[in-house]
């Protein structure tokens, strides 16, 4: 199988592995138990694989609070922030293009009396700044943003953004679901004052993630959305997932050493498969080409073919998506993709390629052959692709 769905989840590295396996048993010891050395034990590796990951992102420890995964860290961060300010004010500004944790939460907030600006994107899957600045007043408690897209890689002008909600005196959150262990991403620098993240997309465990609240200029206080003991701050109850908090914590370090030269290596088979693509198959576009995007994801779409088709040709050797893995279940188009402004059959035309580590470049020229193979199959027995190419259309 070649793996090229990254963006939906990673591998977990080998050292994450090793690092993780004393921990579910010669060293179970709860962290939360103060009278005895197996509790003091599991609470000195929490303690170490928090300050890992503050290394990676450039934080205070006590600024990192441990959750689920990056739905549960995108939850804590939109509706605590609304039910702790909402006598301040209840309007909460993001994008259409947020990937759905931030969309349904944000549709949840408005049942509860929000009110909620979806900014538009243009046709490369950037906001407007100008846009953005008007939406913002004086009701505004929070402006959301994606750090970068989990279908395109689009990367959002986080600087200017952060520049205008300190401006303003807005707290600013991104998921950056898919930046952190992959690009240099330091919340601090940007004005930043809440990020999520998660472990199973940076080569650690699933089912454990973490927000980045700012507990300095701003110092951000949040509803819990779990009670039960007050861990985490008063900011997240529950017995802390201590072998997924040691792997996630290695994760952060293997990927402060590499992630670098990670970048550069797939930025280069990247741009090497889109050429190859536009040289061998015609009517094809590579979605948000003209914007910054991450260096290992690439979204085509191909004209005249339908993506779940597309990927059903090949998906017993070649692992790729059509978009997000948690949209995957439906059959609607990409979101993303419409609010970009493609039309719904460009964007049912759409593929999603994530590269990772592992990654070769045997693997890539493989599947440029059976890519350009399978779209030449599905267009020989599209009738719309022959009357194109007749002239009909």
């Amino acid at each position: 199988m070649i793996y090229l769905d990254h963006n939906a989840t990673t591998p977990c590295a080998p050292e994450v592995v090793e690092a993780m396996l004393p921990w579910f048993t010669e060293k179970f010891g709860n962290a939360a138990s103060r009278n005895h050395p197996m509790g003091w034990e599991a609470e000195e590796a929490v303690d170490q694989a928090r300050q890992q990951l503050a290394n990676l992102l450039q934080v205070d420890t006590r600024e990192l609070v441990f959750t689920s995964g990056s739905t549960e860290a995108i939850n804590l961060a939109l509706k605590g922030i609304y039910e702790r300010y909402y006598q301040k004010g209840n309007h909460i500004i993001t994008v259409k293009t947020e990937h759905k944790a931030v969309l349904d939460t944000c549709e949840r907030i408005e049942k509860m009396g929000g009110e909620v600006t979806y900014l538009d994107v243009d046709k490369s899957g950037l906001i407007d700044i100008e846009e953005l600045e008007a939406a913002i007043t004086e009701k505004t408690i929070l402006v959301a943003v994606m750090y970068a897209n989990n279908e395109t890689g689009v990367i959002q002008p986080m600087q200017a953004i952060g520049d205008i909600c300190a401006q303003k005196n807005v707290l600013f959150f991104s998921d950056a679901t898919q930046t952190i262990g992959k690009v240099k991403t330091h919340p601090k620098t940007i004005n930043l004052s809440m990020l999520s993240f998660t472990a199973h997309k940076m080569y650690g465990p699933k089912g454990i993630g973490a927000l980045f609240v700012s507990q300095r200029s701003p110092r951000i206080k949040l509803a819990a959305q779990i009670d039960g003991g007050g861990h985490e701050g008063d900011m997240r109850s529950g017995t802390l997932n201590v072998p997924a908090i040691v792997g996630f914590g290695k994760a952060a370090a293997v990927a402060q050493n590499q992630m670098e030269a990670d970048a550069e290596k797939l930025e280069t088979l990247r741009d090497y498969f889109e050429a190859q693509l536009l040289t061998h198959i015609s009517y094809i576009h590579i979605n948000g080409k003209d914007a910054p995007r991450m260096p290992h994801v690439s979204n085509v779409a191909f004209e005249y073919t339908k993506s779940e088709t597309l990927i059903k040709s090949f998906n017993r050797h070649i692992a790729v998506s059509s978009g997000s893995a948690c949209s995957s279940a439906t059959l609607e188009p990409s979101h993303v993709l419409l609010a970009m402004g493609l039309d719904k059959e460009l964007a049912d035309a759409s593929v999603r390629f994530s590269l990772g580590r592992s990654t070769t470049k045997e693997q890539i020229d493989i599947t440029i052959k059976e890519v350009i193979a399978a779209v030449e199959k599905l267009r020989a027995v599209n009738p719309v692709w022959e009357m194109f190419q007749q002239g009909i259309l």
